[in-house]
């Protein structure tokens, strides 16, 4: 079992900035890569990025590219979402997820981020 929980969410003003964690805890040695999904109101889930746990590769969503950084702490089990220039379309829950090649695993209780125009 994974255990994950996220912080860093609140509101901002378009173009702003703001970096989620998620600090993992339990079974960490058995993480393939952590991502990063979020889901506006009314909305399915989407993909916004991806980092392998061991070699810190690193994929993100076409839309966040260029604007959205993953970065991790293996010492510490953290993983960041650092987000600038937010845009109101960034609006949403964002959670991380354990993701095991083929399917995510185990996710957190998400945490929100509001951007106004």
């Amino acid at each position: 079992q994974v255990q994950l929980v996220e912080s860093g969410g609140g509101s901002v003003q378009a173009g702003g900035s703001l970096r989620l964690s998620c600090a993992a805890s339990g079974r960490t040695f058995s993480i393939y890569a952590m991502d990063w999904v979020r889901q506006a109101a009314g909305k399915g889930r989407e993909f916004v990025g991806r980092i392998t746990w061991s070699g810190g590769n690193t994929e993100y969503a076409d839309s966040v590219k260029g604007r959205f950084t993953i970065s991790r702490d293996n010492a510490n089990n953290l993983v960041y979402l650092q987000m600038n220039s937010l845009k109101p379309e960034d609006t949403a829950n964002y959670y991380c997820a354990v993701y095991n090649g083929r399917m995510y695993e185990y996710w957190g209780q998400g945490t929100q981020v509001t951007v106004s125009s």
